[in-house]
């Protein structure tokens, strides 16, 4: 019998929603992340959306970035923001918040942060 993917796991579509709705809204509204947010000019409903469409196949469920854009190349995305120590903090705090929100289940809330966490990592272009 195979395991659940996360997609199934956090709650297909609606549950991938909630997370990164509670991202953004984490962003927009903590002054702690006010140095990411700035990043990020004007309405966030347009990054919302790619970062939902990213993370659902990135889950295991719908492969729904691959469709719109081909590779996610993430990194590559991201190399004209300066991305160091401080956003990384910055994106994990509110990944962080919003895991705490939107995933009820303890162990996967743990394993999908320990991956955000190494995701961010690798996204650091500046010391």
């Amino acid at each position: 019998m195979t395991e659940p993917s996360i997609y199934d796991r956090i709650g297909g579509e609606p549950g991938v929603r909630r997370l990164v709705a509670a991202f953004y809204a984490e962003m927009d509204t903590n002054p702690h992340a006010a140095g990411i947010r700035a990043m990020h000019h004007g309405d966030l409903q347009q990054i919302q959306e790619k970062l939902f469409e990213f993370l659902s196949g990135w889950f295991g469920g719908p492969s729904l970035y691959i469709e719109k854009y081909g590779h996610p190349r993430m990194r590559a995305r991201h190399l004209p923001f300066q991305i160091g120590i401080s956003e990384m903090e910055q994106w994990l705090l509110c990944m962080s918040v919003a895991l705490d929100e939107t995933v009820a289940d303890g162990q996967l809330r743990s394993d999908l942060f320990g991956a955000f966490a190494r995701f961010a990592d690798h996204m650091r272009n500046v010391e």
